[in-house]
């Protein structure tokens, strides 16, 4: 997500609002009707540092130049989070309230820029060199210990209270932690079950199938009486106004395109990130998505020897928020921001051998 200061949010947004925009209609907006005083000098500067990191393009020159917000991906629209969620649901319009079909034309390598690019597969080189000199004993604890803490994070997004030791203790001595459900336990050795299948099967998920995503959605809810296949009813999302399809072959139609659309793209970090947010928005299960959508991401990295992630770091909160941002406004950068984070963290913290490999003995 572009790091932006408060001035040059309100500059994006009225661009966004009126564009093409004319310099001297940008001027006029900040330094008299904005909320606070700012001179000419400094809209000037802000509306050059927007140019400069690619926000916006400039057509003409000087009195008649005319600003639009540069966009490479539909789905790459800017939207200041914190701005956003600052209104109440009730007092934030969908841009989307249902689920849009013309999305799957924007799924494509253009997601992530060839510096991101770069950046990701520079740290993922460094994985790979770590992980190829570790042997067999230090590279199944370093999965092992990825594969706790995917399993502690990924279930505390979806509201299990168990801690991160009580998860190791779970996994490693099949113990369940006194105070906590069967179905907590349940929920967290799932994440276990479904990314050994991944790391054991590697070669099934560099093309996806929609068989491949719904024995994942099997894997990720056995045991919690959580019907498989597609849904057949409507169903609701916390906290946000967007409802999703209704209609099993309109869900069926969009998982299909899904599909098309991961398999086309070239890029598995592109493939990932697709799967990613995009079971979540299809939502095309009773319960279970967010998971499968992250465990289905993870084998498809897993598939083309990229790091998976454990989103060990990653605040639920903003999870959350940026998923609700795809929903309502389409808007993919939050989303991708959180991911990019944690694709440097898991290529930087796990599968160094010695470096944190054991916390129990």
């Amino acid at each position: 997500m572009l790091k932006l200061n408060k001035r040059q949010n309100a500059i994006l947004h009225f661009i966004q609002n009126n564009q093409p925009a004319a310099s001297s209609q940008i001027i006029h907006y900040l330094t008299h009707d904005w909320e606070e005083v700012v001179s000419r000098a400094t809209v000037i500067r802000d509306i050059n540092e927007l140019l400069r990191v690619k926000a916006i393009t400039r057509q003409g020159a000087g009195r008649g130049a005319r600003y639009s917000e540069l966009l490479e991906n539909t789905l790459l629209k800017h939207i200041d989070a914190n701005d956003y969620f600052a209104r109440e649901l009730e007092q934030r319009t969908a841009a989307f309230p249902k689920f849009n079909f013309n999305i799957f034309s924007a799924l494509n390598d253009g997601l992530f820029s060839r510096q991101e690019i770069k950046e990701l597969a520079d740290a993922n080189k460094n994985y790979q060199k770590n992980a190829s000199s570790l042997s067999p004993v230090i590279l199944k604890k370093e999965l092992e210990r990825l594969t706790i803490e995917l399993s502690w994070k990924s279930s505390q997004i979806e509201g299990n209270t168990y801690s991160l030791i009580d998860t190791e203790v779970l996994i490693k001595e099949h113990k369940e932690a006194a105070g906590h459900t069967k179905e907590e336990a349940i929920m967290i050795l799932n994440h276990k079950q479904a990314l050994d299948y991944a790391a054991g099967n590697k070669s099934f998920f560099k093309k996806i199938t929609l068989r491949q995503i719904e024995n994942m959605h099997r894997l990720i809810v056995a045991g919690l009486n959580i019907n498989y296949g597609f849904r057949k009813n409507l169903v609701g999302i916390i906290g946000t106004n967007y409802r999703p399809l209704d209609n099993q072959h309109q869900i069926r139609e969009a998982m299909e395109k899904l599909t098309v659309g991961i398999n086309r793209t070239k890029q598995p970090l592109a493939k990932a990130l697709m799967a990613a947010l995009m079971i979540s928005y299809i939502q095309p299960f009773e319960d279970g998505n967010k998971r499968t959508a992250r465990l289905l991401a993870n084998a498809i990295l897993l598939a083309f020897n990229y790091c998976p992630l454990s989103y060990r770091g990653i605040n639920e909160s903003d999870y959350k928020k940026a998923l609700i941002l795809f929903y309502e406004q389409n808007s993919a950068v939050f989303f991708k921001t959180l991911f990019i984070e944690q694709f440097k963290f898991a290529a930087a913290s796990y599968f160094r051998g010695n470096a944190g490999t054991e916390s129990r003995g």
